[in-house]
């Protein structure tokens, strides 16, 4: 090749917002080079992985400075032209780092430049002979019989974790026995996630499901019929409605012509009963997608789905962007969840960008939900949205009754009214189950000394720490900062130190108190932190062998719990009245949620929620008149204050352990966006945070906003890049995030 050799631009993992060029290797055939490819480079002192955008025929570094490439990591790109797409319209809608947002898609073992290989992985099955082996014929080896009877039920095969978790004696001498006797064979399947074989859907059946009531089978038809072309819906359906199954009669004529799904829930935890639902029903091996599967398993199914070997993908927010061979539909369960907003780094929204993709793939959407944000109702009245609602229960449960409880005035239990525990063991009485919400785990929220008035405060943060009665410490849930309970008053060295309020632990120990004999359980995140630990708890639940359930947040998420017949939602109070805009619709979410855990069988289902603001005309209306009304009145209020979805956001934040730095560096790009003179775009602040200290770090802001979208982005565009050259730049952390979902 003569004169000067075409040029690089490769994304790589780093906080600066462009792409960085390079020659290629020596010896290199750059015409075979394609974007999506990984490549090793140097980078300042060390070597890291990128990943190529595209071959240009010129750089504006001079060539003589221009470092080469080291090696090209793979022949074709990883990731096909739809995700591609994607992943560059969200490098320009959230202005991020390229190579952040490039490789975010990417699984760890494939960002650390590991070959995309699927890995084998070995099966055992019974062979022909021993298949039709009986159980009398190895009645004097119990282990060989149990053994041989578990692998008979699983003609796909199953994998050593599988026998180690089934079995607590050691199974592989008896695997030894049964293989030389010709009864047992040994198989190796390309791997997925949780051990299942890619394609296997050997040894499952496919089972009917309950006959769809007319509202479920008019949203069933549609989907259906937008297959093969894009399109959005937003499935609103009251709790126990049977959105499920809506989204079943989908999936299932997705696998019947070959296509591939992605369902996209809010917790690991909802994964489980999702995942056996789904695998009875289509009769097919499911591939799992989140954080709480090694990075191996990670990479099976990615690989997996991107082959198309694996027709059903269900994952966490970080599964957008497994790739799919023969997209042909996307679900995204819970949509209005926060849990879908990533929060640090590239703060991307997985449900707005997975309407984005849908569109480019040319697929249909699904967003369901019982309480539908805000942002996408008002996508509906726009038009960009079909509206599909089941507004009764599917088959004979019913609306569970919700009432107020006014505690003004009222003693109250350790925050328990008489009201609500007269309820509870009247349900209790009856043999039904009792749900009891208070989304603050510990005992209770602070630690007060009844002399002087000392609160147990964070060193760290502007927060007070909670105090942990079992455990006998003081921690923080903002920073995790923890230390031992305190016996003396450190401000005055007294020993009248007072519990503050109400977490989970106190009203467990009240209700033993009250309900000795009764079993209570307690979910939230100190309960649920062994592994494996949450499925257990709410196996348990669903069985009814607790009687009360106490829990957070972790419990209000579409679980099925038929035996709840009342829900008593402690305190509400805090979201009537919170510092972001967002709260009151949080609070009527979280409230219409745990209200649909009661009443989901053939048993009438009662809620009673405790306040002090029984007359707040917003949450009136979401008692009296649904999760409806209250929307409509809430966008209503949302317009009249020039908030979200009718205005457009964007939020610059910047932390420091000096407090003086932050705020100073959010000037200087105020006076930067000033300069740009953009029409339509308002700059307010730069104040604190609302939480001005946090893990011993300042923390301001600097709010963005724009009655169109377009002239919010007008404005970032030219501002974020120009924000590296500010001198405070490199001694603030600082980060954007547009359509911020929290404002703390």
């Amino acid at each position: 090749m003569t004169g000067i050799p075409r040029v690089l631009r490769v994304a790589v993992p780093s906080p600066l917002c462009r792409l960085f060029d390079y020659l290629p290797p020596p010896g290199c055939d750059i015409d075979k080079l394609v974007p999506g490819i990984r490549l090793r480079v140097p980078f300042g002192r060390r070597h890291t992985i990128g990943m190529l955008i595209e071959v240009a025929s010129a750089s504006q570094i001079d060539p003589q400075r221009l470092k080469a490439a080291l090696e090209i990591i793979d022949e074709e790109p990883l990731v096909g032209r739809d995700l591609q797409q994607l992943l560059h319209w969200a490098i320009t809608y959230y202005h991020h780092a390229p190579g952040d947002v490039m490789f975010t898609a990417l699984p760890a073992l494939l960002r650390q430049g590991r070959a995309p290989d699927v890995a084998q992985q070995m099966l055992w099955r019974a062979s022909g002979a021993g298949t039709s082996v009986r159980p009398e014929q190895l009645a004097r080896a119990p282990r060989q019989a149990a053994l041989l009877a578990s692998l008979q039920g699983h003609p796909a095969g199953l994998t050593a974790d599988d026998l180690t978790g089934q079995f607590d004696f050691d199974w592989r001498a008896a695997l030894r026995t049964l293989t030389a006797r010709g009864w047992i064979e040994q198989h190796a399947v390309a791997a997925t996630s949780d051990g299942a074989a890619s394609g296997g859907a050997a040894g499952l059946t496919a089972e009917r499901g309950p006959e769809l009531n007319a509202a479920q089978r008019v949203s069933a038809d549609r989907i259906v019929a937008s297959l093969g072309s894009y399109a959005a819906f937003l499935l609103d359906g009251v709790t126990g409605s049977g959105k499920t199954e809506v989204y079943l009669q989908a999936l299932a004529r997705v696998v019947a012509t070959g296509g591939q799904a992605l369902v996209l829930v809010p917790e690991i935890g909802l994964t489980p009963q999702l995942v056996a639902r789904f695998e009875q029903r289509l009769g097919i091996t499911m591939a799992l997608y989140h954080s709480g599967l090694t990075d191996r398993e990670r990479l099976h199914t990615w690989l997996a789905a991107r082959a198309g070997q694996v027709p059903v993908v269900i994952g966490t927010r970080s599964a957008l962007f497994v790739p799919l061979k023969r997209p042909a539909l996307l679900i995204i369960d819970e949509e209005h969840d926060l849990s879908f907003k990533q929060q640090e780094g590239f703060r991307y929204h997985a449900r707005d960008l997975a309407v984005v993709r849908a569109r480019n793939a040319a697929v249909p959407i699904v967003l369901g939900s019982a309480t539908p944000s805000l942002e996408s109702l008002y996508n509906v009245a726009q038009e960009r949205y079909q509206h599909l609602t089941l507004k009764a229960r599917a088959g004979v449960a019913e609306q569970p009754q919700v009432h107020l409880i006014d505690v003004r005035r009222q003693p109250l239990h350790e925050g328990l009214s008489d009201s609500l525990l007269q309820a509870i063991a009247r349900h209790v009485a009856l043999g039904n189950q009792v749900l009891l919400f208070l989304n603050r785990r510990g005992y209770a929220p602070t630690l007060l000394c009844h002399d002087c008035g000392w609160m147990s405060k964070c060193e760290r943060c502007d927060a007070h720490m909670t105090f942990h009665l079992r455990q006998q410490r003081l921690r923080c849930h903002h920073c995790g900062a923890e230390r031992a309970a305190v016996e003396q008053c450190p401000g005055c060295g007294g020993q009248n130190l007072l519990p503050v309020g109400e977490g989970t632990e106190r009203i467990e120990q009240a209700l033993h108190e009250r309900f000795g004999d009764t079993r209570i359980v307690r979910i939230d995140r100190d309960t649920t932190r062994r592994k494996g630990a949450m499925q257990e708890f709410l196996d348990s639940a669903a069985g009814g062998s607790g009687r009360i359930l106490i829990g957070t947040q972790m419990l209000a998420k579409g679980h099925h719990l038929p035996g709840v017949t009342l829900v008593g939602i402690v305190n509400t109070d805090q979201g009537l009245f919170g510092a972001d805009f967002r709260a009151l619709e949080r609070m009527a979410q979280l409230i219409v949620q745990v209200s649909g855990r009661a009443g989901r069988a053939d048993k009438p289902g009662e809620v009673l929620i405790q306040t002090h603001h029984p007359d707040h005309p917003l949450l009136r209306t979401l008692v009296h008149h649904g999760y409806a009304r209250f929307a409509r009145e809430a966008l209503a209020e949302r317009e009249q204050a020039c908030l979200p979805p009718h205005m457009h956001l964007a939020l610059l934040r910047a932390e420091a352990v000096d407090r003086d730095l932050p705020p100073k560096f959010l000037s200087a790009a105020k006076s930067l966006a000033q300069g740009l003179d953009i029409a339509g775009v308002e700059l307010l602040g730069p104040v604190s945070a609302p939480m001005e200290r946090r893990g011993g770090r300042y923390r301001a802001q600097l709010l963005v906003q724009a009655g169109r979208r377009i002239d919010l982005h007008r404005l970032l565009a030219p501002w974020v890049p120009q924000l590296e050259t500010v001198r405070l730049a490199r001694k603030v952390r600082w980060s954007l995030d547009v359509d911020p979902q929290e404002m703390v």
